[in-house]
């Protein structure tokens, strides 16, 4: 059976941060294949103040179209997305999307009112799981909470992958 992980980053959250880093090798260890999308160039529209959010989201949309209608979806039998910050409002929009999930969040996000977000989360029937004091990066501050925010973060996406 073909599984695909499409990876969607956030605007300055790579695929190389601790969330999407480890959320992609448990993936590729549970036996998908990964698929990236980079974006290109949303730092520039974000500082222009004229276009700001809303066109860098414009601009992540378009370029993950182009890249996922090379992606022959029809081979998988099972569609994964993994997603954060504007990756996440990109991999919603796709009709192929995955109508299930889990999320987290972080309580101290200055990008993401809390209330908002579980009231989103009820809406859709998602799981949501809160990092107190968390910021948009789920990070606390204290090194060695954020590690072990990180490892209940990356045993909850097993369970959910699996």
């Amino acid at each position: 059976m073909k599984r695909l992980a499409v990876i969607f980053p956030g605007v300055g959250y790579h695929t190389d941060k601790p969330l999407l880093y480890y959320s992609k090798k448990l993936a590729k260890q549970i036996g998908y294949e990964i698929t990236e999308v980079p974006y290109k160039d949303l730092f520039r529209e974000l500082r222009n103040p004229e276009k700001k959010l809303e066109a860098a989201f414009f601009s992540a949309f378009a370029q993950t179209e182009k890249m996922l209608e090379k992606v022959p979806f029809a081979e998988y039998k099972d569609v994964l997305f993994i997603s954060k910050s504007i990756g996440t409002v990109v991999a919603s929009t796709f009709s192929f999307a995955p109508q299930t999930g889990i999320a987290f969040h972080g309580t101290a996000d200055p990008m993401a009112d809390t209330q908002m977000v579980k009231e989103a989360c009820r809406e859709r029937q998602i799981p949501l799981y809160l990092i107190e004091n968390g910021n948009h990066s789920l990070e606390t501050g204290d090194v060695l909470r954020d590690i072990e925010n990180i490892r209940d973060v990356m045993e909850r996406t097993q369970e959910y992958i699996v």
